[in-house]
């Protein structure tokens, strides 16, 4: 696989393959901590990010390559006198060995890969899609999990806009048997394409409207926060499905809580002591992950 641009381009198999390596990865670092040598990977952000672009960041330099980076390149880069992102691209990709991007353009990625001479990573697409945030969510449930054919995962908050979901929902898709409740408010209810997705594969959709109407037992929550950035109109007012301890008594001690973070208020801080609360793992688990990516597109991997 050279571009990582939409959660499409796996396989169930590759998928397997990748968990496998990332465990390997994990429990053997020393000897993977030169498999980057002489790789060079640039970090270009047009948009705020703190667990991507760092775990990215971290996963080259454990695995012994270089970085360049912008965090903020809509205002810190050429692109503030006029510059497109195709020739930004073009320059850039003259300069290292691939590209992490992440630009609020749903056809960012797709539109520099068709210009690179380098791989190209999505690391989140507007309101598209974040496919390797998807990766490590998966990973995170199979940790917990064992297994992901016939799960039950609750989607919450905004579906519309919350591009982690999307992606989500196009990885589950893979497995059998799955089951997807999505809670949001009418306004910001998962798009009917990522429901045919799901559906054409499968899986089954139910959306609701309180966290009552989901299975006691449902075997993951996957919450989100408002995606207000993505509002056109700036008054939307829209008010948070709020997970807290009463919420929580209401699931099995085997349900496990999900979020891509950052949060602001929909989980409560009281929840972070629940053992079921697992979202800093995940973040963790991302590093990882991304290392494995990472290794097979520049690394030994991608001699394969």
């Amino acid at each position: 696989m050279y571009h990582i641009l939409s959660c499409e381009q796996f396989s169930r198999a590759e998928l397997e393959e990748l968990f496998n390596l990332t465990d390997e990865i994990r429990n053997n670092l020393p000897a993977y901590r030169t498999a980057l040598a002489g790789k060079l990977v640039a970090t270009i952000f047009y948009e705020p990010s703190t667990r991507t672009r760092l775990s990215f960041e971290a996963a080259v330099q454990r695995l012994g390559g270089c970085i360049v980076s912008t965090e903020n390149a809509k205002e810190m880069s050429s692109v503030i006198k006029g510059e497109s992102l195709p020739d930004t691209i073009r320059v850039i990709a003259g300069y290292c060995d691939a590209i992490i991007l992440r630009h609020p353009d749903v056809n960012s990625a797709r539109e520099a890969a068709a210009v690179s001479a380098v791989p190209i990573i999505n690391g989140g697409s507007g309101s598209g899609e974040h496919p390797t945030q998807a990766l490590l969510d998966v990973y995170t449930i199979h940790k917990h999990k064992g297994a992901i054919d016939g799960l039950t995962v609750g989607i919450m908050g905004d579906l519309l806009f919350g591009r982690t979901v999307h992606s989500l929902v196009k990885l589950l898709a893979l497995y059998e048997n799955i089951t997807v409740y999505g809670l949001s408010h009418d306004v910001l209810s998962l798009p009917e394409e990522y429901v045919s997705y799901l559906e054409k594969r499968g899986g089954r959709y139910i959306p609701c409207r309180s966290f009552w109407e989901m299975p006691q037992d449902i075997d993951v929550l996957y919450h989100t926060r408002t995606q207000t950035e993505r509002f056109q109109n700036s008054d939307l007012q829209v008010e948070e499905f709020v997970v807290d301890r009463q919420v929580m008594s209401y699931f099995s001690p085997d349900t496990i809580l999900l979020h891509p973070l950052p949060r602001r208020h929909e989980i409560s801080a009281e929840v972070d002591a629940d053992k079921r609360a697992l979202y800093f793992q995940q973040s963790h688990n991302g590093m990882y992950v991304r290392m494995g990516l990472l290794y097979n597109i520049l690394g030994k991997g991608a001699e394969k």
